[in-house]
């Protein structure tokens, strides 16, 4: 595994600014996921890392060496797509094998079935090896494609939305495997996504993308509690952040300048007997909690709350703040 840096890279195509002067080391034995939207720049990202993409300026290091010359085969990176990109006319096996077979890696046929089947065995595949891979589900098709790429042993492991075309249940089955699999190797590894629960629950460290910009990077929980503007805040949390005006709730004093105030579940605390400054529009059952659509003077506040809370549509019930965030006017965390 290799530490990789990116210093000041930018591409363009067109008047589209795809990157714009990104910087990031990405530290040996890492598991980084770079979070945001379509088109913030995440794809093109790894693909300058890749070698699929030349940067109009900056630099490329991948442990220790500039890499801007190298072609992508000479830069020792596994790519995993979106799509599962397997040969179909070939068995589990020899997909898995498919990256050992080149000339240029010169390894036995015992190393090569070696490596083959404790790949297969780590991702839970080494059942079918035999099969074709036509013949697999899609969570086995990207476990296979997975492992064609943990087979190599790059110094990068680049991972482009590998789950998003699965269902929600072998979504969360493969971020848990993808995670210990990666412990289990100590790989470096970058993972793009628009999926926050991958984010939080993989990520060693996240980097916020927009329109090809780094807006912020940190762990999980410093992305979550100290984000940095307004964006990055309504990058992360379930249900997703309210943003309010200042004077529109009691029980916090605004510093100067703020514009913006920024409450997450654990912002509010709801009441139901006093005074009451809102009303209960309607409930999202989930089983362990219920999700409030609460509305106060026009404005739509969303909290997460206990499912034995006694409140129904229609009652109401008292808001206040404690320690939310605040945003000035430009968008910016106020401290």
């Amino acid at each position: 595994m290799a530490e990789v840096i990116l210093q000041g890279i930018a591409k363009t195509f067109g008047d589209a600014a795809a990157v714009d002067d990104l910087s990031l080391t990405i530290n040996d034995g890492e598991f980084v996921v770079l979070l945001g939207p379509t088109g913030a720049g995440k794809t093109t990202t790894l693909r300058l890392i890749a070698g699929l993409e030349r940067p109009d300026k900056g630099r490329v290091t991948i442990a220790g060496t500039d890499v801007g010359r190298q072609s992508p085969a000479e830069r020792d990176v596994a790519f995993v797509f979106q799509q599962y990109s397997l040969y179909p006319h070939l068995s589990v096996y020899d997909n898995l094998a498919f990256p050992l077979r080149s000339p240029a890696r010169r390894l036995s046929s015992d190393e090569v079935d070696r490596r083959v089947r404790e790949v297969a065995r780590m991702v839970r595949i080494d059942h079918k090896l035999e099969n074709r891979s036509t013949r697999l589900s899609g969570g086995e098709m990207q476990r296979v494609a997975i492992g064609r790429a943990l087979v190599r042993r790059p110094a990068i492991y680049l991972m482009d939305e590998p789950l998003s075309s699965l269902d929600a249940k072998l979504r969360a089955e493969l971020r848990l495997e993808l995670k210990r699999i990666q412990k289990e190797l100590n790989s470096t590894l970058l993972y793009v996504t628009h999926d926050q629960v991958e984010a939080m629950t993989m990520a060693d460290r996240i980097g916020i993308l927009s329109e090809g910009r780094l807006i912020q990077v940190g762990t999980p929980r410093e992305i979550y509690a100290d984000p940095a503007n307004l964006h990055v805040a309504a990058r992360l949390g379930q249900p997703h952040i309210n943003l309010l005006p200042v004077d529109l709730l009691p029980g916090a004093s605004a510093p100067t300048g703020a514009r913006t105030v920024g409450a997450r579940t654990e912002h509010l605390e709801i009441a139901t007997a006093g005074a009451t400054n809102a009303e209960v529009d309607w409930i999202e059952h989930l089983g362990d909690q219920n999700h409030l659509h609460i509305r106060v003077e026009g404005h739509k506040i969303v909290t997460l709350a206990d499912p034995y809370l006694s409140v129904k549509p229609g009652d109401r019930v008292n808001l206040t703040l404690k320690q939310p965030l605040y945003f000035g006017t430009d968008g910016e965390r106020l401290r």
